[in-house]
């Protein structure tokens, strides 16, 4: 892999030399908090080495005779805890809750989402309406719910009511199942995995996994393969639909992104976590006229709104909203002393931002009923109210703002980007309106211009650079002629360096910079946040049934890589993908190294179940080469490994084809 890019062709430049960052923004917001002496993530991760134990999968907590530690050299065949577990059981149990977990919370969130659409059906959420009415009958398609001749209200009641039935339902398939490419779905029913409902999968893991159920790993994680495909079939494919159906399908839009997006004049609100419900009325109540008054008496220009990690994808691809920057810069954010207000739901918050915002004047506000951290304001969110919340929100941020006792420090970076590439966009940007296809993409695919499609997703670790791997391994596939698509805090650090602008085709390889030269569509694409992974299956199955590239997602030449992730959330979305057929590979540490049969269970015992496989790799070179060794596999498969060269009829040659 070659170098950190060099700014040129103006381009952002990635700070160099610095083993916590290569944001610069963050660079120079961390050199203030060794000056002063303020906890952060990342001096946190220095002073708080992880348990080689328990990272490895080798700890045992599922019952209260333990902890059991199976360590030694020969753990794998000799060791047990005091029950008798064995080590693949120990590591395969870890693993498998973690995927419960992280199902859990992708797909309450869909829930939710669900709920207030049957809201509006009901004409009980004052605020929200249906944006998106094409996208309504087209998922009412997928559920197979009538349109002709109905009224709106009436297919949006049926379909939230079909929405809530996936979670509770007790027996069956769930809905979108039947979206998935025909032999994926007969490879699913052949193995025992298509998931029921969504809750009784996730409930049947956490039973299936406490002290004396199940003993077996491979067994263990096929019930693990099963709830994680109730997310990325169930709960992240409801939730990106059903937000589109709210808020409207994202478009491509023209943004920035980075700390020096915060204003020094203005009264700074910034939304974090991961609820569109809750962040798109904040989006509107901070346009209200009465309380833009408001800001301005109390000696404020304006009010000026930025986002935080996923909530920031959500309102970034809708509305243009500038992301202040992803997971790990949270309390960086804060440390800039002019964040009014840090508005927070779900997922992927610091606790540790109160106690940094008791520095500053930082009011961090929490919404949801399901999360509440001590010493923080908390202003409940009801989509029943959704409006007035968020105005009350907004308010408490004004009536902050004069209470500003820290100069400002707000860093001089902010790079431009484009962001809202849905699946339905791409569609349209390859073959216009009347034409919508994957067709070119296949084909370029087909003849080698592109080499294949690269995901790249996930979360920040402050146990590896931060943004590092995320940029390199973009810039190093889309040089080699690979499509990369990103979500979530991933396609926050490429964008950061300019990578999501039409200007990184100087960074593309000639193929790939054809192609996007001929369509506009730049080299990285963005596609929304963590649950919006679920649009990646929706490509590539839209890929697979367009033609020539084999008959299931397993034969496509992609790969999905999450190189910093973190969360149990990013444990669920890598078994789904891999069970679609994926070749998956993580990076910063494996949480199952401590078995070295539950690591083969998971590389080539899933690669002969399901096509796909899950692999950690620390190393970002190794990544690429094995993902470049993977797709060049599969292309050789398909037998489209030879550059075919372009050929010119003459009118001879014409009439000698076919017709």
């Amino acid at each position: 892999m070659g170098d950190l890019g060099s700014g040129a062709n103006g381009l952002p430049r990635p700070a160099e030399g610095n083993n916590k960052s290569i944001n610069p923004a963050a660079v120079e917001m961390l050199e203030i908090a060794q000056c002063e002496g303020i906890s952060t993530a990342f001096s946190r991760a220095d002073e708080m080495k992880p348990c080689p134990i328990g990272s490895s999968g080798a700890c045992c907590r599922v019952c209260y005779m333990g902890p059991c530690r199976l360590t030694g050299k020969d753990a794998e065949s000799t060791m047990t805890g005091v029950c008798g577990a064995t080590l693949p059981t120990v590591a395969a149990r870890s693993l498998a809750r973690a995927v419960a977990a992280g199902t859990a919370a992708h797909s309450d969130h869909g829930r939710d989402l669900a709920m207030t659409l049957m809201a509006v059906a009901k004409g009980e959420a004052p605020g929200y309406e249906i944006k998106d009415v094409r996208k309504l009958m087209a998922v009412a398609g997928h559920m197979g719910i009538p349109t002709q001749g109905r009224a709106v209200k009436d297919v949006t009641l049926d379909v939230a009511t079909r929405a809530l039935s996936n979670f509770g339902q007790q027996t069956g398939e769930l809905t979108y199942v039947s979206r998935a490419p025909k032999k994926r779905q007969e490879i699913w029913r052949g193995l025992g995995v298509v998931p029921r409902g969504i809750d009784r999968e996730v409930v049947q893991l956490m039973h299936a996994t406490h002290m004396g159920v199940d003993q077996d790993a491979e067994h263990i994680l096929q019930q693990a393969v099963r709830t994680a495909l109730g997310d990325g079939w169930g709960g992240s494919m409801l939730a990106t639909d059903i937000s589109d159906i709210l808020f409207e399908t994202p478009k491509p839009i023209l943004s920035e992104v980075n700390l020096g997006v915060l204003k020094e004049d203005e009264v700074n609100v910034v939304v974090h976590g991961h609820e569109p419900t809750l962040s798109e009325m904040i989006v509107a109540a901070s346009m209200d006229p009465e309380l833009i008054a408001m800001a301005q008496a109390k000696g404020a220009k304006g009010i000026n709104l930025a986002g935080i990690c996923c909530t920031a994808n959500e309102i970034l691809m809708r509305h243009g909203i500038p992301p202040a920057g992803n997971f790990l810069d949270q309390e960086l954010a804060v440390m800039t002393g002019v964040v009014d207000a840090m508005v927070v739901d779900v997922q992927c918050i610091m606790q540790a931002l109160v106690r940094l915002s008791e520095r500053y004047h930082t009011k961090v506000i929490t919404t949801s009923p399901k999360a509440m951290i001590q010493g923080a304001t908390h202003i409940q969110f009801n989509e029943h109210d959704a409006l007035g919340t968020a105005k009350r929100i907004i308010q408490a941020a004004i009536e902050n703002y004069p209470n500003r006792s820290k100069k400002p420090r707000i860093p001089n970076h902010s790079s431009d980007l484009v962001a809202g590439f849905s699946h339905e966009y791409i569609e349209y940007m390859l073959g216009g309106r009347y034409r919508a296809s994957f067709r070119p993409l296949n084909d370029a695919i087909i003849d080698g211009r592109i080499q294949g499609a690269v995901a790249i997703v996930g979360c920040n670790n402050a146990r590896t650079p931060h943004d590092k791997s995320h940029f390199e391994l973009t810039k190093e596939f889309i040089a080699n002629d690979y499509l990369v698509v990103e979500t979530g805090c991933g396609a926050l650090a490429s964008a950061k360096y300019g990578m999501l602008l039409g200007e990184a085709m100087e960074h593309a390889g000639p193929g790939l910079r054809s192609i996007c030269e001929a369509t506009g569509m730049p080299p990285v694409l963005h596609l929304g946040s963590c649950v919006d992974n679920s649009r990646i299956l929706t490509i590539l199955t839209a890929m697979v049934e367009e033609g020539g590239l084999g008959e299931d997602i397993s034969d496509l030449p992609a790969v999905g890589l999450a190189p910093e992730w973190m969360s149990e959330k990013a444990l669920s979305i890598a078994t789904y993908c891999a069970a679609s057929g994926a070749y998956v590979l993580m990076g910063v540490t494996s949480p199952v190294k401590s078995s070295q049969s539950v690591v083969d269970l998971l590389s080539t015992g899933w690669e002969e179940k399901y096509g796909g496989k899950l692999e950690f790799e620390t190393d970002p070179v190794r990544t690429f080469e094995k993902s470049v060794d993977h797709i060049q596999k599969k292309r050789k498969a398909l037998g489209i490994d030879t550059k075919k060269e372009r050929v010119l009829f003459d009118m001879e040659a014409r009439r000698e084809l076919s017709v």
